[in-house]
């Protein structure tokens, strides 16, 4: 029997994406309103269990659409988190968390490492991803600014945590220290940032094309 190392690998990174997505339904803390899902963190999880589940679905002849703009977005997203949560840590642990302590290393290591590598090996260099720049920024465009929304206009009135010196119920302490103004400039380098990785990306993905070209299957 031949053994397929693709399926191997996706079928490894869509089960560790859904046992993760299962573990914070559970023991995601609900004691604020959303939640986990306050974070864009867990946005991102569940944004890679859809997205190999798609994969699976393509590599077991389900489905022939290949989502690539969606694929895209959730690596970039996921970048973006790795980025942002350990640069903002290391400078000030509570900044983003509430006590400045990390949570458990296996969770600090799938959710803020692996799997967010997992997705962005599988979207440049087994989904071959980034053929359309346009639908990754479509996506981007459309979760930042949703997720953006979801803060201001939903959590920040119907939470209590954590607070800050101006507001409180944004999902990360720091924001809470920030007044409207400086918040949008914070929000604005978010975009800035999903648009470099996005171009990044998509120049690194086109050398792997054009460099290794896919052998014939999906």
């Amino acid at each position: 029997m031949t053994v397929n190392p693709r399926l191997i690998f996706r079928w490894t990174a869509f089960l560790l994406a859904a046992g993760y997505c299962i573990r914070t339904m559970i023991f995601g803390g609900w004691d604020q309103f959303a939640g986990p899902f306050r974070f864009l963190t867990i946005w991102a999880l569940f944004f890679t269990f859809f997205a190999f589940s798609r994969m699976m679905a393509i590599e077991e002849g389900r489905s022939e659409r290949r989502w690539d703009g969606f694929v895209s977005m959730t690596a970039v997203v996921n970048t973006m988190v790795v980025i942002l949560y350990w640069r903002l840590y290391l400078a000030d642990p509570f900044s983003v968390t509430s006590d400045g302590a990390l949570s458990s290393w296996h969770l600090e290591i799938y959710l803020h490492l692996l799997g967010p590598l997992l997705q962005v090996i599988d979207a440049i260099f087994v989904h071959r991803s980034f053929r359309c720049l346009g639908r990754a920024s479509f996506w981007l465009v459309g979760v930042i600014g949703g997720y953006i929304a979801w803060g201001e206009i939903v959590l920040q009135p119907l939470n209590t945590s954590p607070s800050g010196s101006v507001t409180s119920g944004l999902p990360y302490p720091f924001l809470n220290n920030l007044d409207l103004a400086e918040r949008i400039s914070v929000y604005g380098s978010y975009f800035g940032a999903a648009l470099i990785i996005l171009l990044v990306y998509g120049a690194i993905a086109w050398g792997v094309r054009h460099r290794f070209p896919a052998p014939v299957g999906p």
